[in-house]
């Protein structure tokens, strides 16, 4: 088979022609993403949308055309994929829990109070400590019955003087 006239230099840029590369069987397929649910489009399915700014859009399904023309937010659709990733669905089969750390907990000593006296406080039976407390409040009850019988001696004595009491006369009366 003779060739056209042709220019030899396209000739040797022209690549050749092998019949496996246009068979059906040397055919990779690349499936597109639906532009709006994120699933794979196969070859031969799903249509090509053009925006007006140029950008092609891919969309799986009449479905997913309709609501993009709508404007409908993927976010917002429960069955696409940038829902599920953003509720965070689908990922415990992929990835395993995080283990979280416990704390241990280290006594400290305390401003005025030491370790040692803190841990016997802790370790103190509860009737030691009731038998305590009880001691604790009669001692501030004996304190306060003290002070009061101290006022009310001074609160006689200040009455029982009357130097220094006056009389109170009321503001908005006129005379």
């Amino acid at each position: 088979m003779e060739q056209p006239d042709v220019p030899a230099q396209l000739l040797t840029l022209r690549e050749p022609q092998h019949e496996l590369t246009h068979s059906p069987l040397f055919f990779k397929p690349t499936a597109e993403l639906c532009a709006l649910s994120e699933y794979r489009i196969y070859p031969g399915n799903g249509s090509l949308f053009i925006r007006r700014d140029g950008k092609p859009v891919f969309l799986g399904s009449s479905k997913a055309y309709s609501l993009t023309i709508q404007r409908k937010k993927p976010a917002k659709l429960v069955w696409t994929q940038a829902w599920r990733r953003l509720h965070k669905k689908g990922l415990a089969e992929t990835t395993a829990k995080k283990r979280t750390r416990r704390v241990n907990k280290v006594a400290r000593a305390v401003v005025g109070v030491s370790l040692d006296d803190i841990k016997k406080k802790a370790s103190a039976k509860p009737e030691v400590r009731a038998a305590q407390r009880d001691a604790a409040l009669k001692e501030i009850k004996a304190r306060k019955a003290a002070n009061k019988g101290k006022q009310d001696a001074r609160s006689k004595a200040a009455r029982g003087s009357g130097a220094g009491q006056r009389t109170k006369v009321p503001k908005n009366v006129r005379r």
